[in-house]
C-alpha cells in the first residue's frame, strides 16, 4: 500500500472511530439522565430561584422524554437529543406540553457525577455558549440531583 493511501485509510479510521466515540458518549449521558431527578438549584435572568420552589422542583426522564415540574406545576414535557461531541454539551428539547407547547429550547448541559446541570436559552432563542444567566437574557440555569432510589 502506498504511503498516501495508508494515510488516508489510517485518517478515515481515526474519523469513524470518533465518531463511534462521540455516539457512545451520547448514548451514555442520555442513560445517566434517565429517571428522576430533584432540584438543587435554579436560576432565570440572573436571579437566583427561591429555596422553597427549588425544593418542589422534579424531573422525571424516560428515553428520550422529560418532564419537568415546579411547584405542582408542568413546565414542560418534551422529547430531546443530545450531542456529546460538542463542547459544551447540547442538548434540544422539542416542547410538547406546558407554556413553550410547539417550540424548540436550545441549551446546553453538564453531567457530574449524580448531578447535572443545564442551561438553556429562551424558546426559538440562540443556544447558550455558557453556564450563566444575567438580567434580561431570558436563560434558565439549574442544577439537579438523581433522586434516592425508594423501595
Amino acid at each position: 500500500m502506498k504511503r498516501s493511501n495508508l494515510m488516508v485509510y489510517v485518517l478515515l479510521v481515526a474519523t469513524c472511530l470518533s465518531a463511534l466515540g462521540a455516539d457512545d458518549a451520547g448514548k451514555a449521558d442520555l442513560a445517566l439522565m434517565q429517571g428522576e431527578w430533584t432540584m438543587v438549584s435554579g436560576e432565570r435572568g440572573g436571579t437566583q430561584m427561591p429555596a422553597n420552589i427549588v425544593a418542589t422542583g422534579r424531573r422525571v426522564c424516560k428515553d428520550d422524554q422529560v418532564t419537568v415540574n415546579v411547584g405542582g406545576m408542568l413546565i414542560m414535557k418534551a422529547t430531546f437529543t443530545v450531542d456529546a461531541s460538542k463542547s459544551p454539551k447540547t442538548i434540544d428539547y422539542d416542547v410538547k406540553d406546558g407554556p413553550s407547547k410547539g417550540k424548540k429550547q436550545l441549551g446546553i448541559y453538564e453531567p457530574n457525577g449524580d448531578t447535572l446541570k443545564f442551561c438553556f436559552a429562551e424558546p426559538d432563542q440562540p443556544r447558550p455558549d455558557s453556564f450563566e444567566t444575567k438580567a434580561g437574557d431570558g436563560r434558565t440555569l439549574s442544577v439537579w440531583k438523581k433522586a434516592a432510589k425508594q423501595d
